[in-house]
Formats: C-alpha cells, structure tokens, sequence
C-alpha cells in the first residue's frame, strides 16, 4: 500500500514538472511591446507615429501590447476598423480599459484596432493598428533549387560547329537498296549441303576408279 502511494506521488510530481515546463517555455517566447516606449500612451507628437512602430515590430499569437497613461485620465478601447477610423468610442468590442497599465494578449492572428477612449485624443491619431501573425515556423527555409524536378534541359550553343564537309573530288558512297520486289535468294539448308557434299564424294570415287581401271 505504501508502495502505491509513493509510485502515485512520483507520477503526480511528474505531469507538474512536465506542465511547470511547458508554461516556463510559452512565457519565454512570448514579448511584451510597450506603446509609446517611456512616454506611454498619449497624444503622438512628431517624433511619434504608433502605426509605424506597429509596423516595426512583429506580433505573434501568445505576445502582448502594454499601454500605460495616467488612470482616469485616458482609456483604451479595442473598436472594429470603421470605429477606428471614425474614432467612435460609444461601442468597443471589449471592455473599456481605464487602469493606467492595460495589458492586452493576443490570442488569435489579424488586426487588432485600439484607440484612446476620449474621443478628441482619438482625432488626435492616440491610436494603432497591430497586426498579429499567423503562427508558423520563424526559421522555415525555401526549398533548395537543387531539389526541384522541374529541369529544363540546356540548349545546344547556336555556334557550335557543324561537321567539316567532305574534301572536293571524293563521292561519298552509299549502299544501294535492293530494288523493290527483289527477294535475295534464301541461303541452302543443311540438307542441301550434306546432299552436295555426297554427290561430289560419289563422282570423286568414280573417278578414281576409272583412273585405276585404266
């Protein structure tokens, strides 16, 4: 029974170690961006633009946009683009954010409109667009030339030399073809020869004999 409950301890401390991990490993590749740097979030004088520091910047599902400003001052609202661009602050998409120190995560790719929540700071350009990211691998590389398997065969050189002509005074000959109609005669069988072989053996043999008989 001990046993048991020791092997159930191990096992618990285990999936903890193994989720401690995890957690660990997300909060690492996640980055907070802070709007506006030391200034926070508040009217944009020339030297800065939120849209270009947005555009700066690369946001990934998990990261998080960090606004401060004065609380009870200013607010953020998160709007749909054609309240972004009106500047209408009568009805965010979420909550309206007023604590001085808002922190927003992105939980999903696309745009993300935010604007202040005093609509002359608004008409004032106090708001950005971020653009999150699809997820996907940061270090994918293109696929090597040498791998394609569309090759297209190179074409020969247009001035590559062509073969010298024959030298003046030769005829170059060629074989005549068979006329049409002309069957070459077929080679004579093995019957045919060893027929041959014993008609001339037989006259040889006569021969000699008439030679002898003389």
């Amino acid at each position: 029974m001990a046993n048991q409950i020791h092997k159930n301890n191990i096992n618990a401390v285990f999936v903890l170690g193994i989720v401690c991990v995890t957690l660990l490993i997300q909060k690492s590749g996640a980055t907070d961006f802070a709007i506006g740097g030391s200034k926070g979030w508040c009217i944009p004088d020339s030297s800065v633009h939120y849209n270009q520091w947005a555009e700066r910047n690369r946001f990934q599902i998990g990261d998080s946009i960090v606004f401060h400003y004065p609380p009870g001052q200013d607010s953020v609202l998160l709007v749909t683009q054609d309240d972004y661009t009106n500047c209408n602050t009568d009805s965010p998409t979420a909550k309206k954010y007023t604590d001085g120190h808002t922190v927003f995560k992105f939980n999903q790719s696309g745009p993300f409109y935010f604007i202040s929540g005093k609509k002359d700071k608004c008409q004032k350009n106090e708001k950005v667009v971020v653009i999150v990211l699809a997820e996907r691998s940061r270090n994918a590389k293109p696929p090597s030339s040498s791998n394609s398997k569309d090759m297209i065969p190179s074409p020969a050189p247009s001035d590559e030399a062509s073969p010298p002509p024959p030298p003046s005074g030769t005829t170059e000959i060629n074989p005549t073809p068979a006329p049409e109609g002309e069957t070459p005669p077929p080679p004579p069988n093995a019957a045919s020869s060893v027929f041959m072989s014993f008609i001339g053996s037989v006259g040889a043999f006569a021969a000699s004999s008439t030679l002898l008989l003389l």
